[in-house]
């Protein structure tokens, strides 16, 4: 498959991974049990995003050194185009997290364990369905539409969908494991397994653990589609997924009190995913180039914004008159 990518780009990724999980993983074990702060949040948020633009400059400075510039430029754009995207389709994942630990009534300082691990798997299961999603491409070429079809049933799926109460414990998947594993009815501290009169039992912590790693295998369903829609390189896919992942955490406890505040968000993100299914289903009359696929993804998220903190700001205002 053809990739920008060269050992030097890909070690270079796995380098600046590592070193940046290994200095978060440092700091949330000294921290202990403690829950990281909206303050803390928003520095690492900030931290991540910053690091993920400094990387996508230094790729464009590499290739506009090693290749043509008109390569530095696409790949630099299709980068920031995937991150965005990926970024504000996570938003909604983080939600998901939220309705979870709300309804096992998960404590704050022990959500922390839950995201380390959850962010762990999310990189090695995104890893696994880029690299498939990549191979099954170069072979067969149709599957970009079925991508396409499947991102606009769901765009318009999301953005009709009434707002509900979704009760947990009556999902199939729930249901099952607590089926087939010997579980304790409460949490028992940061402990995932626990063992009592010579047996092994499961906790409620492992089943929202592994809610949480299922829930992001079905988000990426949605995101990582939708990046091939901007590019098939998998470097750039796999980098630019990763680089919104590894912000999650951080992203996650900066929302965790201001969720109710983003009532708008699906209905930017359904406009986003439709977009994104139509330009795919189109490609081969009408040639959408990155930039402008940057240009109405960013306007998208912002005239979302703007609409939300104007609702919200009605909504505080009628609040005020009762």
């Amino acid at each position: 498959m053809n990739s920008v990518g060269n050992p030097l780009l890909w070690g270079g990724f796995a380098l600046v991974v590592a070193i940046m999980l290994a200095i978060d993983l440092l700091l949330q074990g000294r921290r202990g049990a403690q829950t990281m702060s909206m303050k803390q949040a928003a520095v690492w948020s900030l931290v991540w995003v910053s690091l993920s633009l400094l990387f996508n400059l230094a790729l464009w400075w590499y290739l506009r050194a090693t290749s043509a510039p008109e390569v530095a430029d696409s790949q630099a754009l299709a980068f920031l185009t995937g991150y965005l995207i990926e970024k504000a389709l996570a938003v909604d994942n983080v939600f998901v997290w939220l309705m979870i630990f709300s309804y096992f009534s998960v404590p704050a300082a022990l959500q922390r364990r839950v995201l380390v691990y959850g962010v762990l798997g999310a990189i090695v299961l995104r890893t696994i369905m880029i690299f498939a999603g990549s191979w099954l491409i170069t072979q067969f070429e149709w599957l970009l539409y079925l991508f396409g079809a499947f991102l606009l049933f769901t765009g318009i799926k999301m953005g009709f969908a009434k707002e509900e109460e979704s009760d947990i414990g009556d999902k199939p998947l729930v249901r099952w494991l607590k089926g087939h594993l010997r579980m304790t009815d409460k949490i028992e501290s940061e402990h995932f397994f626990v063992r009592k009169s010579g047996l092994v039992y499961a906790t409620p912590l492992l089943l929202v653990l592994i809610l949480v790693e299922f829930s992001d295998v079905i988000f990426a369903l949605d995101s990582i589609p939708a990046i091939f829609a901007v590019t098939t390189d998998p470097f750039i896919v796999l980098t630019s997924n990763l680089f919104a992942i590894l912000g999650l955490r951080a992203m996650y406890f900066l929302l965790a009190g201001v969720a109710e505040r983003f009532s708008m968000l699906k209905y930017g993100l359904s406009l986003i995913l439709v977009f994104i299914g139509v330009k795919m289903l189109i490609v081969d009359w009408v040639h959408i180039p990155i930039g402008m696929s940057l240009g109405v993804v960013g306007s998208i998220l912002a005239l979302t914004l703007i609409i939300n903190a104007w609702v919200n700001h009605r909504d505080d205002k009628q609040s005020e008159k009762k």
